[in-house]
């Protein structure tokens, strides 16, 4: 059980809002326009509009079973100090901190709770940080998806149960994982918007979007520029912060977390993360 209940429906909503998401982060990818000049392109307005109402959507789904008021203190409480770990790290360099948290709450409290700390976690920093725009629900959701996945990691392998050393170790592998994808889908959401990528030792054209190539040469051009402007600086130093937050102080925050779900216990909602 997680500390938000998840229906049937709920998943199904939360599936197709991921889908939704993904291609609006994505379809630069699938543009073919050879009248665009200079290789600039602006993503479609309604893009703008669709995404914070999906994200909207599910976060209703989700809590339309009603929120036990403790579960919804532990929400707060935890958005409230990822958003101080944000305010005090890197910023948009780099959320290690708030992933660090993301994670091992998505891991006690279940999938739809890491999927709504990850919304509620990114909003509010971005009121306390003023970084509110229009690359705000684009964070919101993948962070959504980070805290999603924690949720979903498995809590048996080959027959035995992931505690202790294994448990912190599968985290700090998904922490990892998790802060490079998030990199690389956050690049999508910028890179199209670039007439031009100047870079030292690099071509612009072998890096900037241009919406009148196909698909494969596209996701080359992305690939590179990911990894030169983004992979071995910002992203790495997310990825190495959050795995060793996680083995440093993951086994403490997880107890932690775990005697706060304990006493959340009402009406089979929160059960201890096991």
């Amino acid at each position: 059980m997680s500390a938000i209940r998840a229906t049937g429906r709920s998943a199904a909503v939360l599936t197709v809002a991921s889908v939704i998401g993904l291609l609006t982060l994505m379809w630069p990818l699938f543009l073919d326009d050879p009248t665009a000049v200079g290789g600039q392109v602006r993503p479609p307005f309604v893009f703008l509009l669709l995404l914070p109402v999906v994200i909207v959507v599910v976060l209703a789904e989700l809590s339309e079973g009603g929120l036990d008021p403790r579960v919804l203190a532990i929400l707060g409480v935890l958005s409230a100090v990822n958003a101080v770990l944000r305010m005090l790290s890197a910023g948009v360099a780099g959320l290690e901190l708030v992933f660090f948290l993301l994670v091992l709450a998505g891991r006690v409290y279940g999938p739809a709770f890491g999927f709504v700390l990850g919304c509620t976690s990114l909003f509010t920093s971005a009121l306390v940080t003023a970084g509110v725009g229009p690359w705000l629900p684009y964070q919101m959701l993948v962070a959504a998806w980070v805290g999603l996945g924690a949720g979903l990691l498995p809590r048996r392998l080959l027959g035995r149960e992931v505690t202790g050393r294994a448990e912190i170790a599968l985290l700090a592998a998904y922490g990892v994982v998790a802060a490079y994808v998030y990199g690389l889908l956050l690049n999508l959401q910028g890179w199209p918007l670039l007439a031009g990528v100047a870079v030292p030792g690099h071509e612009s054209g072998d890096l900037a979007f241009d919406p009148a190539a196909p698909l494969g040469e596209n996701l080359l051009r992305f690939l590179r520029y990911t990894l030169v402007t983004s992979t071995g600086g910002w992203d790495t130093g997310r990825a190495v912060t959050t795995a060793v937050a996680v083995v440093v102080l993951g086994p403490a925050v997880l107890a932690t977390l775990r005697r706060a779900a304990r006493r959340a216990l009402v009406s089979g909602q929160v059960t201890a993360g096991t």
